[in-house]
């Protein structure tokens, strides 16, 4: 026998998802449109920028982050900002040689 627990709200409205689908397909459809554009040098910051972008959207609505605890926050961020420094030091590296 099965026991049915009534089942918890979720903090999001599944609005909310469907806007974040939506502009993610979007940001995807851009960064193809960025893509076939020339752009040179700002072809990959603009492709990095919206890579970031589509991930904050996933992280903050999908993952639930937005509704976590300011210490989580914190803990996510740090390897990101690592990360992001790193790739900035190799991009500063490459384009003064």
């Amino acid at each position: 026998m099965e026991h049915n627990e009534p089942k918890e709200p979720s903090p999001v409205p599944d609005r909310t998802f469907i806007y974040v689908w939506i502009a993610l397909l979007c940001l995807t459809g851009l960064t193809i449109k960025a893509a076939q554009l020339r752009m040179g040098a700002w072809s990959m910051v603009a492709n990095i920028a919206i890579a970031s972008t589509k991930a904050s959207l996933v992280f903050w609505f999908f993952m639930h982050l937005k509704y976590e605890k300011m210490v989580l926050k914190l803990l996510l961020l740090a390897p990101i900002i690592t990360i992001t420094i790193i790739i900035g030091m190799t991009f500063f590296d490459i384009w003064y040689r």
